[in-house]
């Protein structure tokens, strides 16, 4: 069986410790003042057992799906399982068949059969090539972009800090995967989120330096700007998009012109819709902790919205098996008058802290996590 027909059943993966950027970054800093909160406990603590819970359904046997996007047609969904910020420990992208809720793994690093042929590369020249098996994933995004057809871009922070290229291809059987090439990120940075641009380019978030991690998240607690949105074009590399400077950008979506940027500012808690051209921030809303945004097939803006404390944070960072327990919230967002409305909270068995919300059409929707071996499958009216 090659490797990319290997699948993955929903109960079968190892459970996986979260995502680096909290031992790299959040740690550091939540660990020097943990001992202030000596004998107190997380609010809602870790969860083993992975079970359905009313009408929340358990999607089991997953590493880490901090991000997802529905792929052309509604059957499957690009699954970024994720591994560790600090690229100690490697994650994959996965299909997830809606339908039959199988998971099938479609890219991991290090495997050359899941490699374009050097001819046909896309993204900066100068990619030293594809992925080592450290490949780490995080935010994605997929588009049919002109020229290049579907096109997936993944966030990657296993041996080097990259936005990797790939391009979903359809098989007799499927979809499949192939990487066609990367823009390596400029030094120090510190990547999340990532978003197509029609002309070939795109927009990624920069949360902070990469150095000095404690330091800047502090910084970022008490509202001073800590990164930017990245531009990248092939001929001019990344620039600072105007406009854009934030304490800890995260999750991030264009408007369907481009005009606008929805930029996710967590440490503030609040959504800022940003003029492209001039660098305006035309409106504000505030949102708790805002994590990933997609949007809703009725046009609404979907965002994961955290509400957990310093404990239920520090126990999702030492996660080592099951899922975090720590309270979130699907918060719909108006783009034009930027009115939102919480559609769904959550805390506690079977999951917590969810990271993106995917509409799968027909009242569903799906529920990643930055800190599980599970996401959630759930039915909302709106």
């Amino acid at each position: 069986m090659s490797s990319n027909e290997r699948v993955q059943t929903n109960r079968e993966a190892p459970l996986q410790s979260p995502p680096g950027i909290h031992r790299l970054g959040c740690g550091w800093l939540f660990g020097a003042l943990a001992f202030l909160l000596a004998g107190c406990a997380p609010t809602y603590p870790n969860i083993q057992a992975c079970e359905d819970s009313g009408d929340i359904h358990t999607i089991c046997g997953l590493q880490n799906p901090e991000d997802l996007a529905l792929v052309p047609g509604g059957k499957q969904v690009v699954i970024s399982q994720f591994g560790s910020m600090d690229g100690s420990r490697p994650g994959n992208l996965a299909f997830f068949d809606v339908e039959n809720e199988a998971v099938q793994i479609a890219f991991e690093g290090g495997a050359e059969d899941f490699v374009e042929d050097p001819g046909t590369r896309w993204g900066d020249p100068n990619c030293p090539g594809a992925p080592s098996d450290r490949f780490s994933p995080h935010g994605l995004d997929l588009a049919s972009v002109p020229g290049f057809g579907d096109r997936l871009l993944v966030v990657n922070h296993g041996g080097r800090e990259a936005v990797e290229f790939f391009e979903l291809i359809r098989k007799p059987n499927g979809f499949g995967l192939v990487w066609r090439g990367c823009a390596v990120a400029p030094e120090e940075a510190f990547l999340n989120d990532v978003v197509n641009l029609s002309d070939g380019g795109f927009l990624v978030t920069q949360m902070m330096p990469r150095e000095n991690a404690p330091w800047n998240l502090m910084k970022a607690a008490f509202g001073f700007d800590t990164g930017w949105v990245y531009e990248w074009e092939r001929a001019q590399g990344f620039s600072i998009a105007q406009g854009t400077e934030a304490p800890f950008p995260n999750g991030i979506e264009l408007s369907e012109d481009e005009g606008s940027i929805f930029l996710n500012v967590y440490s503030p808690g609040e959504v800022r819709k940003i003029n492209r051209s001039t660098g305006q921030v035309m409106a504000t809303v505030s949102v708790p902790a805002p994590d990933n945004v997609t949007w809703g097939k009725d046009g609404r803006l979907l965002v994961a919205s955290h509400h957990g404390g310093l404990m239920d944070q520090l126990a999702c960072m030492d996660l080592e098996s099951g899922a975090c327990g720590m309270g979130f919230s699907v918060v719909s967002i108006d783009p034009e008058t930027l009115e939102t409305a919480e559609l769904f909270t959550q805390a506690g068995a079977p999951m917590g802290a969810g990271t993106v919300v995917l509409d799968l059409g027909g009242g569903e929707y799906l529920i990643g996590s930055f800190a599980a071996d599970r996401m959630l499958r759930i039915r909302l009216s709106r």
